[in-house]
């Protein structure tokens, strides 16, 4: 069996696309809160889910999870208490060719879940691979306190209203370097 190795980091565009989330507790409120906010159409299974929870969701069936209840999605999470229905989750999704996420279990995961800080268009991801997830947290607090400032957000802001006028005028974006307009973007108060 290969060491699990999470090393190819992405940001994916849910907007409303489908996916589950199985379990209805506190770790599954907050994981639904996240896809929520990034616009994905949410559905619950659980034998219970917290009211909270049930509000954030687009569906929710009262039920255990059941082989076969992953066809339809893009995206699979689990954030259950219990390792064999993580398994059997990782198990059906991965048959059907879905990505997979098990909170708190990386051998039932296809892909793990950074700690991140955002300021306005500035999103920051850290990640050790599932070694140490409260690692990343403190690294994605400090990041947050002493990185993303509101100076990079104002400067993010400006830099994509500056790409936008180039590519309004014809321009290409490729052809410029980049650097001396970030530092001046940063530099603004």
């Amino acid at each position: 069996m290969r060491g699990v190795t999470f090393a190819y980091p992405v940001f994916l565009d849910l907007h409303d696309v489908p996916v589950l989330l199985v379990g209805g507790g506190q770790i599954a409120s907050r994981k639904a809160a996240g896809l929520v906010a990034a616009g994905a159409r949410l559905t619950v299974i659980a034998p219970l889910v917290h009211p909270a929870l049930a509000e954030m969701a687009a569906a929710v069936v009262l039920r255990p999870f059941a082989e076969g209840d992953c066809a339809g999605f893009r995206l699979v999470m689990t954030a259950t208490d219990d390792p064999a229905v993580n398994a059997r989750v990782h198990v059906d999704a991965t048959a059907a060719g879905i990505w997979v996420n098990s909170a708190d279990d990386p051998a039932n995961c296809s892909f793990i879940l950074p700690a991140v800080a955002r300021r306005g268009a500035v999103v920051a991801a850290v990640s050790t691979g599932g070694a140490s997830p409260a690692l990343a947290s403190h690294l994605r607090s400090v990041i947050a306190d002493q990185v993303l400032t509101e100076q990079v957000a104002r400067a993010a802001a400006d830099l994509a209203q500056q790409r936008a006028a180039i590519h309004a005028a014809g321009g290409s974006t490729e052809d410029i370097a980049w650097d001396d307009r970030v530092r001046a973007a940063l530099d603004r108060p």
